[in-house]
């Protein structure tokens, strides 16, 4: 048992019956008795991409975030890492309480001021897998894995100069926010992360006084918020003050497949950038296909190419070909990793692979850390190398040649792109709120490795490196997180939603073309269930002009309005006596958020929303005009048109009408428009709106 007073008390797992489980749910004191779930794990370029540099306002202003402190719930710590040295740093704040907890290969002097925490939580995972015993990671805060040790780097990894993965993405590596400090709470291991000890790893985060949390891992998507274990820890850090964002899910494109969609935590979509790893695949007959790879040797000449559908199985299943010795072999995409599909033809001998993709991810895509000359070309590519294959035969002939790092690119590569894996909306535990919130760069993301494992991660891999290429959402949350702290830094006093409606309403939706963001999935303009609000500006976050702000109480009130009763609420908030009759929000649509979704019910044909904006510019007397997009077939009223800010009137409230115009609203939804504040001084407040039908009341599966 892991007791934590100031919020909870949590069992560790046992196998229950469900006839014990009921009686446990019967005795005082017992809030919840749910089943045990296991959750799954979702630079050198991005601060220049995402307009950071040492003159820029947010990093000087800021300090670099210097003793904000990042809490990352992960799978660990590299603490040997160049990214985690404490240079310039000054003493450990005072008000911190957390510390280092030792173990196999971790004593407590890897920790310094830099990595100011780093603790592990193992209890519920140990009932439900038996005992680590090293096969399945170190009993420790130590990374096997690689992944806490990348996002971590990534939110607030030190300055280090000529990082690069075997020369590729070569540059200075530094998290977004390089003078935070990290506290790493371990709660992930070989099979997954257990609920328990993620509830754990939360509340010990918010004892030991971490600032922002920073949480890459999802459970499950349509998880009800008292069954959640992020929604119901989050919601106990936000009412201590502090932020908690976590990553989207990489279950994209499918539709509804968000995961931490809690409205009191930031969720984070993926994006490209600017930069490429391109492996030109020609072949005897002189075409060229351009693919991606982040293979780190020679590009290899002219040898015989043969599909492996031919000789063993198409998918390149380790053990399964035959006759490839010295050639490269055309592999199909999907099923098995990309990395498993190399290693099955390094295997059998073969000198390189050409991959063909199910999907096409376009320049800017994700690349793979091959361990044999590799490229991965798109479908129409594939195809045509499949038929150059079938034509020539036994004369068939091709080589890979490696491009290197490619930024800008000639034509330029669009960028950001949402990426295909990221997790998309509608939120369809809460339709009234729109998810994601916001996306930021994920794809081929370079940031610190854990040296206990190959790049590849594969058990063949003897290489061991000090950075590595990442993608996902995980890789997108630290971002945020990092930038997170920086605005703590300048704004001290600002709640976590007023943080969060910063980086929102702040965020812009077109390219660096001046197109609107593609979806890489459909090769189409994105739309706020892909992107949200955006993708993340941190800039103009800075001085977002107005703030969408929220505490307890509207949280509180939002679960009232979508059906939850005493118990349910108790099981989040951890206080019993809510009397949801003394809430005034009358639909979830009516929450303070800083996106907008819209619901029409069947019979419905006009929806009416409140939202209260507070004035956080410079200049006290200001005036806000509103202007807005819509589809044809739905009408928007904002009342007042304009808003006037004084000194007395700080906060002002407008009301939002939505009215279908249409008799056949059913058939046209979703749609999607927006809301914009703007003023003299060039602030653009902007929220993103949804319009989606819903079947039922705005009452919460019980």
């Amino acid at each position: 048992m892991c007791d934590h007073p100031s919020s909870w008390t949590i069992l560790s797992p046992t196998r229950l019956t469900e006839t014990q489980a009921s009686i446990l749910r019967n005795i005082p004191g017992i809030l919840k008795v749910v089943p045990e779930r296991i959750g799954h794990v979702h630079t050198t370029r991005t601060p220049t991409f995402l307009g950071l540099n040492g003159k820029s306002w947010i990093w000087p202003n800021s300090d670099y975030a210097n003793d904000v402190v990042i809490g990352v719930l992960d799978t660990g710590i590299w603490p040997e890492s160049p990214s985690f040295n404490d240079d310039g740093l000054g003493s450990i704040p005072e008000n911190w309480r957390g510390g280092c907890v030792s173990g196999p290969d971790f004593p407590v002097s890897a920790c310094n001021k830099k990595l100011i925490g780093a603790k592990f939580f193992a209890t519920s995972y140990e009932a439900e897998f038996g005992v680590i015993n090293g096969l399945g990671g170190t009993r420790s805060p130590r990374d096997v894995e690689g992944h806490g040790t990348h996002t971590a780097s990534t939110a607030a990894g030190s300055v280090v100069q000529n990082a690069s993965f075997y020369d590729l993405a070569k540059g200075e590596a530094r998290g977004m926010a390089s003078k935070a400090r990290l506290a790493m709470y371990k709660i992930c291991w070989a099979d997954g992360c257990a609920g328990a000890d993620i509830l754990a790893a939360l509340d010990e985060a918010v004892n030991d006084g971490v600032d922002i949390i920073s949480i890459s891992v999802g459970i499950d998507t349509g998880l009800e918020y008292d069954e959640d274990e992020f929604a119901i820890g989050a919601f106990g850090a936000v009412a201590k003050g502090i932020l908690v964002t976590c990553s989207a899910g990489n279950s994209g494109p499918k539709v509804s497949s968000l995961e931490n969609v809690a409205p009191w935590i930031l969720t984070v979509g993926a994006s490209s950038i600017d930069r490429d790893f391109r492996a030109d695949v020609i072949l005897g007959d002189g075409s060229k296909y351009s693919g991606v790879s982040l293979y780190s040797g020679n590009s290899i000449g002219t040898l015989p190419i043969v599909y492996a559908k031919d000789h063993g199985h198409r998918l390149c299943v380790p053990g399964t070909l035959k006759d490839v010795e010295g050639k490269i072999v055309l592999c199909d995409g999907g099923v098995n990793s990309n990395l498993q599909k190399g290693s099955g033809v390094r295997e059998a001998g073969g000198a390189g692979m050409i991959l063909a993709n199910t999907i096409n991810t376009g320049p800017g895509g994700p690349a793979d850390a091959h361990i044999l000359p590799a490229s991965m070309v798109d479908p129409a590519a594939g195809n045509k190398i499949r038929d150059y294959i079938k034509l020539q035969g036994s004369s068939a002939n091709a080589s890979i040649i490696f491009r290197g790092t490619i930024i800008g690119g000639k034509p330029i590569i669009p960028a950001p792109q949402i990426a295909q894996f990221s997790s998309r909306g509608p939120n369809d535990v809460t339709p009234g709120i729109l998810k994601p919130d916001l996306i930021a760069p994920g794809v081929n993301i370079l940031a610190s490795w854990s040296g206990a494992i190959s790049p590849s991660e594969l058990a063949v891999d003897t290489r061991r490196v000090v950075f590595n290429f990442a993608s996902g959402t995980s890789m997108a949350c630290p971002h945020v997180s990092g930038l997170a702290a920086l605005l703590r830094k300048v704004y001290p006093n600002w709640s976590p939603a007023a943080v969060k409606s910063a980086l929102m309403t702040t965020a812009y939706n077109v390219d660096n073309t001046g197109n609107t963001i593609t979806d890489l999935a459909t090769r189409k303009a994105s739309t706020p269930f892909d992107h949200g609000s955006g993708h993340v500006d941190p800039l103009k976050a800075l001085d977002p002009g107005l703030v969408y702000d929220l505490g307890v109480k509207d949280y509180i009130g939002f679960l009232c309005s979508i059906g939850y009763d005493e118990s349910r609420i108790t099981t989040i908030v951890q206080e019993p006596g809510t009397d949801c009759s003394t809430m005034g929000l009358s639909s979830p649509g009516d929450l303070n958020y800083p996106s907008i979704s819209v619901v029409f019910k069947p019979g419905t044909s006009k929806v009416t929303y409140k939202r209260v904006v507070t004035n956080v510019g410079k200049s006290e007397n200001v005036v806000y005009d509103v202007s807005v997009s819509t589809h044809t077939s739905i009408g928007i009223s904002v009342s007042p048109s304009r808003l006037v800010f004084s000194p007395e009137n700080k906060s002002l409230a407008y009301e939002l009408t939505f009215e279908a115009l249409s008799d056949d609203i059913e058939d046209v939804l979703p749609q999607f428009g927006w809301i914009e504040w703007t003023d003299e001084h060039q602030h653009k407040v902007r929220s993103p709106i949804a319009f989606v039908m819903g079947e039922e009341d705005f009452v919460s599966s019980i």
